[in-house]
Formats: structure tokens, C-alpha cells, sequence
């Protein structure tokens, strides 16, 4: 519970803030789905800094939720400056994660002839897409702490939990798909080939199944 002095410090468009995480939570899952429509429906095996790049965007993803979930009691008490800090400091750091992850890519295929890794969207593989997302993280992370003084959303919404529910709960699907998606490709090893090419865990539950036989 904020005091009187706290309370009228918070933010004259925290209502609109609040609707803008939920966006931001939004957009970065639909990027994750088009990683996993490419995965699963184009036979597309992420290597190991794709699946890099993908938890970076997850870590990203949390920084808006923080917030949202401390706001609806769904975290230990605290202010909602603090929070807001945290989770957009959050975002912050997993976006120079993910830029400087997604640039390594980058310039693993840089030189003239290479072909790139997977298939490109609109002239652009994925991870220099993810590139432009990172950054995109990072600019709107840094304008909204700027503004903080007039974005800080209340504690009182009630009518919003119910979107904030969804919203956790469609990013909780994202990443148990995510994290099945990463477990069957690598198998019961710590690490994923270079180049996959098939779904280690697979092999290994039949390899299993045989030995049983």
C-alpha cells in the first residue's frame, strides 16, 4: 500500500502505460511464435545462439510482466516506482544481451556469398531482425524510464487484472513451448549443435525403447 506522498507522484498516464506493457509483452511473443512457426512448420532448426536470442527476448518479455504482476499482488509488496524501475532496467540489460548475442550472428554471415543461416523474412534472416527488436527494447525501455514521472501506473485496477492474466498466461504458453522446443533439440546434453539437424530427444526416447526390447 503506497502513501499519500507516494500516491500522488505516480504517473498522469500510468493507465495508458499499463496498456502499452501489455503490448510490449504482446509483441515479443508474436516474435517468438514466428521462431517457432519457422522451427516447427518449416523444419527450421534454431542453432544455439538463436535459442540465445530467444531467451533474451523472454527476459525482456518479464521486465513489462514484473510489473504487471506486482500490481495485481501476484509478487512480494513493494512500491510501484521500484518495481517499474526493476522491470524496465530488466529489459534493458536483456536487450544488450540479445543485440550483442543477435550482432555475433550477424556477423557470422557477413562476408559476400554467405547465404546466411535459415530462411529470410522480408530480405532479412531472423536474427538481424531480432537485432532491430533488441533495439527497439532498449529505445522504449530508455524513453519510458525518462518519462517515468508520468508513466508509473497505481496499484488500483481492477479492471485490468483479467487482461493481465491472459497476458501471463499466453507468455507462461510461450515459454513452455520454448523451453520443450529447446529440451527436444538438445536431448539430455548441455549443449545444441552448431547446425541441427534433427531432435536429439526423440532419438534418444527410441533409443531407449530398443534397448528395452
Amino acid at each position: 500500500m503506497t502513501d499519500g506522498t507516494e500516491r500522488s507522484s505516480l504517473g498522469r498516464l500510468g493507465s495508458i502505460q499499463i496498456a502499452l506493457m501489455h503490448v510490449q509483452i504482446l509483441g515479443i511473443v508474436a516474435v517468438l511464435g514466428g521462431a517457432l512457426y519457422y522451427q516447427f512448420l518449416e523444419d527450421e532448426f534454431p542453432c544455439p545462439l538463436c535459442l540465445l536470442q530467444r531467451m533474451a527476448m523472454i527476459l525482456a518479455a518479464m521486465g513489462p510482466m514484473f510489473i504487471l504482476a506486482g500490481r495485481e499482488g501476484r509478487m512480494p509488496p513493494t512500491s510501484p516506482r521500484s518495481r517499474f524501475m526493476r522491470g524496465y532496467g530488466m529489459s534493458i540489460v536483456a536487450g544488450l544481451l540479445g543485440i550483442a548475442i543477435a550482432s555475433r550472428q550477424v556477423l557470422l554471415h557477413i562476408l559476400p556469398g554467405d547465404q546466411g543461416y535459415g530462411s529470410a523474412v522480408l530480405g532479412w534472416h531472423l536474427y538481424t531482425w531480432a537485432v532491430v527488436v533488441f533495439a527497439v527494447v532498449i529505445l522504449v525501455s530508455g524513453v519510458t524510464l525518462f518519462f517515468a514521472d508520468l508513466l508509473i501506473p497505481s496499484d488500483i485496477a481492477p479492471n485490468r487484472a483479467k487482461a493481465t492474466r491472459i497476458t501471463g498466461i499466453v507468455l507462461g504458453v510461450v515459454i513452455a513451448v520454448n523451453v520443450f522446443a529447446t529440451l527436444s533439440e538438445s536431448g539430455l546434453r548441455w549443449f545444441v549443435d552448431d547446425n541441427p539437424t534433427e531432435y536429439r530427444l526423440v532419438d534418444e526416447i527410441d533409443s531407449e525403447i530398443d534397448d528395452s526390447k
